[in-house]
């Protein structure tokens, strides 16, 4: 991918107002998300990890109406052709109150390392006085559990990491 290529890719995320997008291609993966302040950052395949800051400026070539407050952060990384692993990310369906376990004292419904079923309950969240059980939609074992017991869960935030098979 070269500089014109990555240019015409920015141009395109700030006309249609993408919060974010992700690209693969030839094994490169290319990750641009909005996030409203400081100039887009550059970071290149783990074996460089060289941050590269690009002028937050528009390029002479962008009519002004391209021009986006909030310019997008890109991320690049190599995508590793042999590692055929994929981490599914499990998010919160509705605002609520995270349970590890189904009752206070009770073991978590799984760890860290746990190996898990499609339809295998992973937590609760109470919304409104009302326990709503969190099945997995993948067979694989959890690789990060990101939010702590007995904490606030937005819609759409993650939950849980799953290494698929």
């Amino acid at each position: 991918m070269d500089l014109e290529q990555l240019k015409q890719i920015l141009n395109l995320v700030r006309e249609h107002e993408l919060s974010e997008i992700e690209i693969e291609h030839e094994g490169l993966r290319l990750k641009i998300r909005k996030n409203g302040a400081g100039p887009p950052i550059v970071a290149l395949p783990a074996a460089s990890a060289v941050p590269v800051a690009i002028p937050s400026t528009p390029p002479a070539a962008l009519s002004p109406a391209a021009a986006v407050s909030s310019t997008p952060s890109v991320q690049v990384s190599e995508a590793a052709p042999e590692a055929e692993v994929e981490l599914a990310v499990v998010k919160s369906p509705i605002v609520g109150t995270f349970y590890r376990s189904p009752e206070p004292g009770a073991p978590s419904f799984v760890e860290i390392g746990s190996t898990v079923k499609k339809g295998q309950v992973l937590c609760i969240i109470e919304a409104m006085k009302l326990m709503n059980e969190i099945d997995s939609e993948y067979d694989g074992e959890v690789a990060n559990i990101y939010v702590e017991n007995g904490q606030p869960v937005q819609y759409g935030e993650r939950l849980f990491a799953i290494r698929t098979r």
